[in-house]
């Protein structure tokens, strides 16, 4: 068909073509890590659990292969939901604040997304417990040590799978320090080298500061005081632990129609690719988000 054109614009129409298929390819072949704090239906419906539980078919049906993960909070029933312990995934050992703490992973399926769901558990910071708070509503006082557990399992889980994710999207503040170890715990480590960490900002917040000692909790061999300088030695709020998160983000998203404005202004400041709220069921423009990081 392209006979009866002069051959350099044959060969600009072919390079396009090419071009064009070598992107479509890139989609297909993506990876995705999802870590949400909340998904449905192992917790009741929300705004945040319907986002970690569609998000990753959506990306499914764009052609991108997932692994999705959640905390194995007390309050998911096991039997209902038919989740079962990963032997070979689980029996590693997590160090926090001295003290080692079995990592037990555990999985189910969703049918009718036909996808799986990761558990993060821990017989110290998971049985036999609600999700961050208790049933007067006061949140647990270990919050802080569970957010590291839960965000050092995923990734030492995600690495026992040996499967490099380019995109790993953090959903909830118990996610939030994913972003931190990705790129300064992990940063030597060429397993995560090329992964664009992906944040979303939520209006659901934590009311009750994390301990002084934070920091302490969080570091790794690998960190640097310099990068824990806006935790250390003081309580950690809300605000604070997401700037953190935001520091070490390659994106942001604003997920729900209202958030912490200090923070969206904190992103955009700061200049971190930015994806203005687009609304609850509109998840092609996460793809397409996912995409231009990439």
């Amino acid at each position: 068909m392209f006979s009866d054109l002069p051959f350099s614009r044959f060969f600009f129409i072919s390079l396009q073509v090419n071009l064009s298929i070598v992107y479509l390819r890139m989609k297909e072949a993506s990876k995705i890590l999802f870590i949400s704090q909340e998904i449905c239906p192992y917790l009741d419906e929300t705004p945040y659990s319907l986002l970690g539980r569609k998000l990753p078919q959506v990306a499914q049906e764009n052609g991108c292969e997932t692994r999705t993960f959640m905390p194995k909070f007390g309050e998911i029933n096991e039997r209902r939901n038919q989740l079962h312990e990963v032997i070979r995934l689980s029996g590693m050992n997590l160090i926090i604040d001295d003290t080692d703490h079995p990592l037990i992973i555990k999985v189910a399926s969703i049918q009718a997304a036909r996808m799986q769901v990761y558990f993060i558990d821990s017989d110290d910071y998971f049985r036999r417990r609600k999700s961050v708070a208790d049933e007067n509503g006061v949140e647990y006082e270990d919050n802080d040590e569970r957010c590291v557990f839960f965000a050092r399992g995923v990734l030492e889980t995600v690495k026992k799978l040996r499967w490099t994710p380019d995109i790993i999207h953090c959903q909830g503040w118990m996610a939030s320090l994913a972003p931190l170890f990705v790129k300064k715990g992990y940063h030597d480590d060429p397993f995560f080298h090329d992964s664009k960490v992906v944040l979303s900002l939520l209006d659901k917040e934590y009311a009750t500061p994390f301990r002084a000692d934070f920091a302490e909790k969080v570091r790794m061999e690998e960190m640097h005081d310099s990068d824990l300088q806006t935790i250390m030695n003081k309580p950690v709020d809300y605000e604070t632990l997401m700037k953190l998160a935001i520091d070490y983000s390659d994106g942001v998203v604003q997920a729900t129609p209202s958030v912490n404005e200090s923070l969206v202004a904190y992103a955009k400041e700061k200049g971190v690719n930015f994806m203005d709220y687009a609304g609850m069921d509109n998840y092609q423009a996460y793809i397409d988000f996912y995409n231009s990081l990439l």
